[in-house]
């Protein structure tokens, strides 16, 4: 199928494609609103991200822009309005801030008719989100308030991601000696699904996981080469890991993230792409509009759980600009800033793994634990 992006569809192709694209449970329901006129006007237009985390390939996608006809009435309502034309069945009780468990439209909770959809609206109104945490389903999606925003269904192709089809194998003599060296046990490296490219033995994959679910790959040479596997989703390496945490430690790297649970850190997860090179001197954009930072959004179910975020960046300029821009959005009053020791006269460690090779688990772990408040460091 080939991609429709940013055009304007006649309605009977509206029709159409919502049909054959939308889970059927709400597929007619969706079309239906769509054509029919609402409160003398268009429909209130969807700003919609729907995809299924258990199949992460390279998305199709179909846009629709529609006119917003709600704008008179409380932000909230018209959240509801256009999420109910998805299909989601909400309760009077979905309030703003809080997350709410729901029948999934899609798979309808399976055999056992479980509440698996997780919902949120955020506190403000702007938006809400939900993912659906059976791990056949893993549906997810977001819908938007402003304006004349448009509809966007994500579809993916029907094949599973594996180790296999990725071409990954356990890691051989070479690349665990490499992390023997930076202090990383096979017993950590193992838990962490950690493997190596089966046609370069000399390539070490990190694997993402999502709900137990491979949903993408990183990976790095020895020559510190990075990359990442073709539709591997925006989240946080080890976001299974902080899925109940009270409090979360937030790396710059996959071997940092290691390093910590070498430290008795599970309850930590790297940001996938590295550091800034500065401080954005505007404003936030939009949370639509954040691309870079996609990856906190995509586990704001998870961060907002934590009471305490501590951010162990890298001791760098790029380092610290990453911490200045989490803070920013995780909200700096629940930040912590860990505080790299000297390493001589002249310099301090750079992170994490520095720490644990030349200093050991034990002054890492007392490290991390004398992090001081964001507003007070900085």
């Amino acid at each position: 199928m080939q991609v429709i992006q940013n055009q304007r569809l006649c309605f009977p192709l509206t029709k159409f494609l919502l049909s054959n694209l939308l889970p059927t449970t709400y597929a007619a329901s969706a079309s239906a609103s769509l054509l029919a006129p609402k409160h003398g006007n268009t429909i209130s237009s969807l700003s919609v991200t729907a995809h299924s985390t258990n199949v992460p390939c390279t998305p199709h996608g179909v846009e629709e822009y529609v006119e917003n006809a709600f704008d008179d009435e409380p932000k909230v309502g018209i959240l509801k309005q256009k999420i109910e034309v998805l299909g989601i069945s909400l309760e009077k009780t979905c309030l703003p801030g809080q997350y709410y468990n729901l029948f999934c439209p899609k798979c309808k909770g399976g055999k056992l008719k479980e509440r698996s959809l997780s919902f949120h609206i955020i506190q403000d109104g702007e938006f809400a989100m939900w993912r659906c945490f059976r791990a056949d389903c893993g549906w997810c999606g977001r819908v938007m308030l402003h304006g004349y925003i448009h509809l966007l269904i994500h579809v993916f192709a029907d094949n599973n991601r594996t180790e296999e089809s990725l071409g990954l194998e356990p890691l051989g003599p070479k690349l665990i000696a490499f992390f023997k060296d930076r202090q990383i046990s096979e017993k950590t490296l193992s838990r962490n699904a950690v493997r190596q490219m089966s046609d370069n033995k000399g390539v070490i994959a990190f694997t993402y996981k999502q709900n137990g679910l491979l949903v993408g790959c990183k990976y790095r040479t020895l020559g510190k080469r990075f990359w990442q596997g073709k539709g591997t989703e925006k989240i946080l390496y080890g976001v299974d890991d902080i899925s109940n945490a009270a409090e979360i430690v937030i790396v710059e790297g996959e071997i940092d993230k290691l390093s910590l649970e070498e430290a008795g850190f599970r309850n930590c997860v790297s940001v996938p792409g590295g550091a800034p090179g500065k401080v954005s001197p505007k404003d936030l954009p939009p949370i639509e509009k954040d691309t870079a930072y996609q990856y906190l959004w995509n586990c704001k179910e998870h961060l907002d759980k934590a009471a305490r975020i501590i951010l162990a960046t890298d001791n760098d300029p790029p380092g610290q600009a990453l911490a200045k821009e989490l803070a920013r959005r995780l909200g700096q009053e629940r930040c912590w800033q860990v505080h790299w020791p000297k390493k001589d006269e002249f310099s301090s460690f750079k992170d994490a793994n520095e720490v644990l090779k030349y200093m050991g688990a034990d002054a890492l772990k007392r490290v991390v634990e004398n992090a001081e408040p964001y507003t007070t460091a900085n």
